[in-house]
C-alpha cells in the first residue's frame, strides 16, 4: 500500500547521495589540480600559471575522453600523468575539469 510513497523517497535519497559524491569528487579534483602541479602551468578562474592553456572553460571544449587522454598521455609540451595518478584521483580530477565550463574571456 505504501509502496507508491517508498519508491519516490528512495529515488530522492539516491539522487542526493550521488550529488554529494560528485561534489566531493569535484572538491578533491580541485585539490589535486593544485597539488599535483597542474596549477603550475595551467590557469583556472584567473589562478595558476601561464605556460599552458587556460582551462577555465575546458568542460565546454573537450569531452571526458579527450581530457583523460591528454592527462594520461601528455603532449609535446605537457608531461604524461598516467603513472602519477591513481584511477580514483584521475576520476576526481576529470570531475573537476568537467565542471569548469566558463566561457573564454
Amino acid at each position: 500500500m505504501r509502496l507508491w510513497l517508498t519508491v519516490p523517497v528512495l529515488a530522492l535519497i539516491c539522487s542526493l547521495v550521488c550529488f554529494a559524491s560528485t561534489r566531493d569528487q569535484r572538491a578533491h579534483g580541485a585539490s589535486l589540480f593544485a597539488t599535483t602541479g597542474c596549477m603550475h602551468c595551467h590557469t583556472i578562474h584567473h589562478a595558476g600559471g601561464s605556460k599552458a592553456p587556460d582551462l577555465s572553460g575546458v568542460g565546454r571544449r573537450l569531452n571526458e575522453i579527450q581530457m583523460r587522454q591528454q592527462i594520461i598521455s601528455g603532449s609535446l609540451r605537457m608531461p604524461p600523468f598516467g603513472d602519477e595518478l591513481q584511477a580514483s584521483e584521475l576520476a576526481d580530477l576529470l570531475a573537476y575539469l568537467r565542471s569548469c565550463r566558463d566561457k573564454k574571456e
